[in-house]
């Protein structure tokens, strides 16, 4: 294989392995108990597969994702990058680093949280973030070329260790309210694999991804979109080992009732919590700091570049304020949301990824039928509405919000598995075909 190729593969790896990712799958796995293994396809499958996918689909157009929102109407490109922006930034991605910073890092040495460390904490994290996201220098890049290595051969000699001392464990007690069956149990992990918000930042991203690639020599002339697929495998074979394993591991963590009850009474989140005490039974105490010290330097160079990625589109978009004002507006928004701590920032996520992944997910699809079939842009005008109303509709009344009373919504086809959508995103597509047969088509080459 191709050198160049390996180079761009562990470069995506790098884009898509966050230390804030690291937390879903012990939970995922401890919860899923007897269900484990569909849980974790599923949530591989979102969490690296359809990320991955996204990327390789953006390849097809030198504009990214930009020309096929273009297509939908250039108005709601911006409304829904602008979305995609704010959740992947201040809204809950960015607040979600320091958070699970300080849980990780903080917490097991204080003996439990407070509103007062916490709030200490996030203080320092996020003015380290404003100071070196105000005048960005090739630096972070760096620290962040070093610590993406370094934790990942943490978590790799975590992951051997873990293996020998969990082997012989049963797996975890079923949590049957959520886990039922296996194919329940696979779009469990499907939905859950919204959390690690790739697919979505892949989206925004796209175009910066390419452009890294055509860096390391790679052209238009000489083909991208082979050597895009192939760095892609090499990625998801990497992300997916470690969601993998480290599922693995949270189904065979014994945690006791004592354990549990100490979680509940102080409102800790059980993902930080899993992955700091694997640590600490792995490695004694020195992998409990190592493992927290890593993830809090990984996060807080996660943190700056989120910072001055939303910014530059912000100011690219409305240039009258400018970038430092924005930097400063989004990283104390993000130290407000980060104090209200892990578990709530992470929740209330939730209902806004529950409509940007189906959107998204209709976006990438329409892209790659037109590499295939010449559509008709009326196709990504009516899939991309339809899909945006239900996921909208599905959202506004489900249980959790509660904010409309549509029992109409339960009835759809596959609304227990949340895929609802598709059928709205098929029939929207051959709508299109049908009705705009006569108009020009869009067809990536």
């Amino acid at each position: 294989m191709n050198k160049k190729v390996i180079v761009v593969g562990f470069m995506l790896f790098a884009i898509f392995f966050g230390a804030g990712n690291l937390i879903f799958p012990p939970k995922l796995g401890f919860m899923s108990g007897e269900y484990f293994w569909p849980t974790i396809i599923g949530f591989i499958v979102t969490g690296v597969g359809i990320p991955l996918i996204t990327i390789i689909a953006g390849s097809f157009d030198e504009g990214g994702y930009k020309t096929a929102l273009r297509n939908v109407h250039p108005i709601f490109s911006v409304v829904f990058l602008t979305a995609i922006y704010l959740t992947i930034g201040p809204l809950f991605a960015i607040p979600r680093t320091g958070a699970t910073s300080y849980e990780m890092a903080v917490v097991p040495f204080i003996g439990g949280p407070s509103q007062l460390s916490l709030f200490i904490f996030t203080l320092v994290y996020f003015g380290i973030t404003l100071w070196l996201a105000i005048n960005p220098s090739k630096m972070v890049d760096r620290v962040g070329s070093i610590l993406t290595p370094v934790l990942l051969v943490s978590i790799v000699l975590l992951v051997i260790r873990s293996i020998f001392i969990f082997s012989g464990n049963a797996h975890t007690a079923t949590d049957t309210e959520t886990f039922t069956s296996g194919s329940g149990s696979f779009f469990t992990g499907f939905t859950e694999g919204y959390l690690t918000m790739d697919a979505i930042a892949a989206i925004a991203f796209s175009v910066i991804v390419l452009k890294a690639i055509k860096d390391k020599g790679f052209t238009k002339e000489t083909g991208l979109l082979k050597p895009t697929i192939a760095a892609a495998l090499i990625a998801a074979v990497a992300l997916g080992f470690i969601y993998l394993t480290l599922g693995w591991i949270g189904n065979h963590y014994p945690l006791s009732a004592d354990q549990l009850a100490y979680i509940e009474s102080y409102g800790l989140d059980i993902r930080t919590y899993l992955l700091t005490h694997v640590a600490h039974d792995a490695f004694g105490n020195f992998g409990k700091i190592l493992i927290g010290v890593i993830v809090t330097l990984a996060c807080l160079t996660t943190s700056i570049g989120l910072i001055v990625a939303v910014s530059e589109y912000f100011n690219e978009i409305y240039p009258k304020i400018s970038y430092k004002v924005y930097v400063i507006i989004f990283t104390l928004f993000s130290l407000l949301l980060a104090n209200q701590g892990l578990n709530a920032v992470i929740s209330k996520s939730v209902p806004v990824l529950m409509v940007l992944y189906p959107i998204g997910m209709t976006l990438v699809l329409l892209v790659i039928l037109s590499r295939f079939i010449p559509t008709p842009r009326l196709s990504y005008q009516i899939a991309m509405v339809l899909v945006t109303i239900v996921a909208v509709l599905s959202v506004l009344s489900s249980k959790d919000i509660g904010l409309l009373n549509l029992p109409l919504m339960e009835q759809l086809p596959l609304k227990a598995q949340s895929m609802e959508w598709i059928l709205f995103a098929v029939a929207g597509y051959i709508l299109g075909l049908i009705f705009g047969a006569k108009h020009p088509k869009i067809k990536f080459q």
